[in-house]
């Protein structure tokens, strides 16, 4: 009866040492993904001053999800705060106390929007480069003119940390996108960005942000690494399911505006239609033709 106990209590702790020894080692691969350093020649792109650029600018910014992340006066926010991953922090953009506007050059700030890197070439958490790699360099010279022209705001935010868990999760959970950076092919130029036109090419460079959450098919499904009370993202293809047919294109620019409409509420903490809405109509067009020519799919084939 001893003996037994006796190579139970090997057994165990001989998995259990196991067990440590493959989170510390997941542990650490996760810091060193965090701390490569990307060599990376970034590209200048012109940064026009008069009043109308700054104001498409400051609408750019608006419907590309930035104001939702870094706050209306580019503040900085707690994005995230998830134990069992982390916090994830947005900068404060301007020049006041505690901002990072008077730290960063132009290339600074390209370096991190276009290719989710930080002045030293070490990757940025969650920082949805993979959408703003294919950003025309009108539209980020607009972006850039826009953030220089806020007036400081003194907030001193603290800097993202993943928990243990996190740099674990990082390794494992492989539907969580961490480093966008790793993602992108940095030495290659992105391929150039659609004129504006009511056209399916230009919908889709505009609607890259909602494959974050409706999948790289649109088909929607349970959202990976959200919270588990989060409702699952809708089908966006004219699939099984699919809304956007029944609601034809007024339907489709209509919700996106209000957030309620065809009897559905939309709750913008789930689906960030407060940033849309600064879409015009013939961008929100655009947005609805390129997803009526997506093929049909299925619900949660994403």
């Amino acid at each position: 009866m001893k003996s037994a106990l006796k190579w139970t209590g090997i057994i165990l702790g001989t998995l259990t040492g196991v067990l440590l020894l493959g989170m510390l080692l997941l542990y650490g691969t996760g810091r060193s993904r965090l701390y490569k350093k990307y060599e990376v020649v970034v590209q200048g792109v012109p940064i026009p001053t008069d009043a109308e650029a700054l104001d498409e600018g400051k609408r750019i910014f608006q419907y590309r999800g930035c104001e939702a992340c870094h706050g209306e006066h580019l503040q900085g926010v707690v994005y995230l705060d998830n134990p069992a991953l982390g916090q994830v922090i947005t900068p404060n953009l301007t020049s006041g106390r505690g901002g990072i506007g008077s730290q960063r050059t132009d290339l600074d700030l390209i370096r991190a929007i276009k290719h989710g890197l930080r002045p030293d070439g070490t990757p940025l958490l969650f920082m949805p480069s993979t959408e703003f790699y294919f950003l025309s360099d009108e539209d980020l010279g607009k972006v850039l003119a826009y953030i220089r022209s806020l007036p400081p705001v003194d907030n001193e935010p603290r800097p993202s940390a993943l928990s243990f868990s996190g740099f674990i999760a990082m390794n494992v959970v492989k539907s969580i996108t961490f480093l966008p950076a790793e993602l992108i092919p940095h030495d290659q130029p992105p391929p150039p960005a659609p004129k504006p036109a009511v056209t399916a090419a230009y919908g889709e460079y505009l609607s890259l942000s909602c494959k974050v959450c409706h999948g790289l098919t649109l088909s929607g499904g349970e959202i990976p690494g959200f919270p588990a009370e989060w409702p699952s993202a809708p089908n966006l293809t004219s699939g099984a399911g699919g809304r956007l047919p029944t609601w034809g294109e007024k339907g489709f620019i209509d919700i996106l505006r209000d957030g309620e409409k065809h009897g559905l509420r939309i709750n913008s903490l789930y689906m960030p239609w407060k940033s849309y809405r600064f879409m015009n109509d013939d961008e929100l067009k655009a947005v609805y033709l390129y997803l009526m020519s997506l093929p049909p799919k299925e619900f949660g084939n994403r």
